[in-house]
């Protein structure tokens, strides 16, 4: 049996996932949140003190609820790990299609940005869900460095977080513009870069090769 408890809390959560991505976290009152799960200020308190700790609490659902998301994704089934790196940006792509913007921004970047100088718990909580994200993608791209024998002064986790850096300011100008359009324009450029990167470091080490080879001929 569901425990409603439990289900009411995950009721809060969504409702503050959604609403906080539509209003801002300064915006959002308890009594919005309240409405958009369709429970009572009482049942709120039961479960939260604050709407601050229920933004803190969202931060984790967030983690989880996405988190899940990417673990399923059929980008995870393929065996090369740079086809997986490209995928995933691809797969983020897809995410905006047919969504409101409300529907694909992120909700922990929609946060950070307002509370990054004034609230130092939800900021690292921010700061949590963005970076263990983060993590797995540098993970694949680690793995791509080492099969592809990139040598380079940039490392997978500088990487993996500039792809949330662009994704974020991506997320921003969609809200700036009105639409999805200049996102998936900046996560077109994305996965060109990356391909980039990784073809440059190829070529780079075949040259290298090409130039150890002549200079071993030469000294026959």
């Amino acid at each position: 049996m569901i425990d409603s408890r439990h289900e009411s809390k995950t009721k809060f959560l969504d409702a503050a996932m959604h609403v906080i991505r539509v209003k801002g976290y300064s915006a959002t009152r308890i009594e919005d949140v309240c409405e958009e799960a369709g429970l009572t200020k009482g049942s709120f308190f039961h479960h939260f003190r604050s709407k601050e700790e229920l933004a803190l609490a969202a931060a984790d659902h967030w983690s989880e609820v996405t988190g899940g998301v990417f673990a399923s994704a059929p980008y995870r089934e393929l065996p090369d790990p740079l086809d997986r790196v490209l995928a995933y940006v691809d797969f983020r792509k897809a995410i905006l299609q047919g969504r409101t913007l409300c529907d694909f921004t992120c909700l922990v970047g929609t946060m950070v940005q307002e509370v990054y100088d004034t609230n130092p718990l939800i900021r690292e909580a921010c700061n949590k869900s963005i970076s263990t994200h983060a993590a797995t993608v540098e993970a694949d791209i680690a793995e791509a460095m080492q099969k592809y024998g990139v040598d380079a002064e940039w490392t997978a986790q500088s990487l993996a977080l500039y792809t949330q850096a662009t994704l974020q300011g991506a997320f921003i100008l969609a809200k700036a513009k009105g639409g999805p359009e200049i996102a998936v324009a900046c996560i077109d450029h994305l996965h060109r870069y990356i391909e980039m990167l990784f073809t440059q470091s190829d070529s780079r080490r075949v040259l290298h090769d090409r130039s150890s080879t002549a200079r071993r001929q030469d000294t026959f």
